[in-house]
């Protein structure tokens, strides 16, 4: 697809990542809406420097991705600012530290916010922009899943699953949206710098890069263009690429 004067919602798009994402796609000439949930002046500092350094169009959005009425107005939001939707990175998430063993720990309500933020947040905002990209004959939606879905690691079991249960939203979505829409997801391994890291325990931090073949993080920009490719295939969909340093294999 050709990315210039197409118009991406980033979820997240205030974080780590989603700057890096929100910069890839700008260069490109797409338009952006950073979606945030609480970080306001933050958002709408990224907003004003995609605008003035890739002379784009960015605005940024609040919404509480756990609430179902609020993705159906950020996604009305969104159009009327901009006049069309073309591409949702699903970016936003959350995670908090629990020991695998800790099974107390892991209570009713934690369990709910993780899934409800990493899983049934980004299935509610693909179903909102489904009809939209049909409409157009054309989208793209990216996931920001994890290695922590494809192998028993991570911060907790509930982030484990949720992200496990995103790449599996990612095949299933690609067979209802085909033809007109491609749905793919990035799997990052460990990533500094970034909120979801600074919630992990810090032996979790130390052994994960460690762990990786290339004895190193992963990297944020070539988790962006990434993005940016599966934005732009034109015959890829349904899959999941793990950018990890070499740690996991699939």
């Amino acid at each position: 697809m050709e990315l210039r004067g197409t118009v991406a919602l980033v979820t997240g798009g205030n974080g780590g990542l989603g700057q890096r994402i929100c910069h890839a796609l700008a260069k490109e000439g797409v338009d952006i809406a950073v979606m945030y949930a609480q970080s306001r002046d933050q958002a709408e500092a990224v907003a004003r420097e995609l605008a003035s350094t890739y002379q784009i169009n960015a605005a940024a959005f609040a919404c509480d991705i756990t609430d179902g009425a609020a993705i159906e107005r950020l996604v009305a939001d969104v159009t009327a600012r901009f006049g069309r939707l073309d591409i949702l990175i699903n970016d936003a998430a959350f995670n908090k530290s629990v020991p695998f063993s800790d099974l107390d720990d892991m209570d009713d309500a934690l369990w709910d916010k993780i899934m409800a933020i990493n899983l049934t947040g980004p299935m509610r905002l693909t179903k909102a922009v489904a009809p939209i990209m049909k409409a157009q004959g054309r989208g793209r939606v990216v996931n920001i899943s994890s290695v922590a879905g494809l192998t028993p690691t991570g911060s907790s079991i509930a982030y484990a699953v949720a992200k496990a249960g995103l790449i599996h939203l990612t095949r299933c979505m690609a067979v209802a949206m085909a033809p007109e829409t491609l749905v793919n997801c990035v799997a990052p391994g460990l990533l500094e710098g970034t909120r979801a890291t600074a919630n992990l325990r810090a032996e979790q931090v130390s052994s994960s890069a460690a762990g990786a073949l290339l004895k190193k993080a992963a990297d944020k920009d070539d988790c962006a263009d990434m993005v940016v490719t599966m934005c732009r295939t034109e015959t890829m969909t349904g899959q999941t690429i793990v950018i990890d340093a070499g740690r996991v294999f699939h």
